[in-house]
């Protein structure tokens, strides 16, 4: 995939869906409310199952955001070897 398809990609925050089941877009403006936002590529969110988001929310916002650039947390996490 082209950096350019990347950019130009919808980028929603799975972390804070509307009731209607769609997304906010990425992001958060000063004096949002919202917690670290998770975002993904709307296709992306669209194939994901409610576990998945639900573990990669959990998984960003207990990184926390230590300084002033974001945490990057995987989407999916590594399976553990047994």
């Amino acid at each position: 995939m082209s950096l350019r398809k990347w950019v130009k990609e919808k980028w929603v925050d799975i972390g804070a869906p509307k009731k209607n089941g769609k997304y906010q877009p990425c992001g958060r403006k000063k004096g949002d409310g919202r917690k670290y936002p998770k975002c993904v590529p709307l296709s992306k969110a669209r194939s994901m199952s409610s576990s998945q988001k639900a573990s990669a929310v959990r998984r960003k916002r207990a990184a926390g955001n230590k300084g002033p650039k974001p945490t990057n947390v995987r989407t999916f996490a590594k399976k553990k070897k047994r």
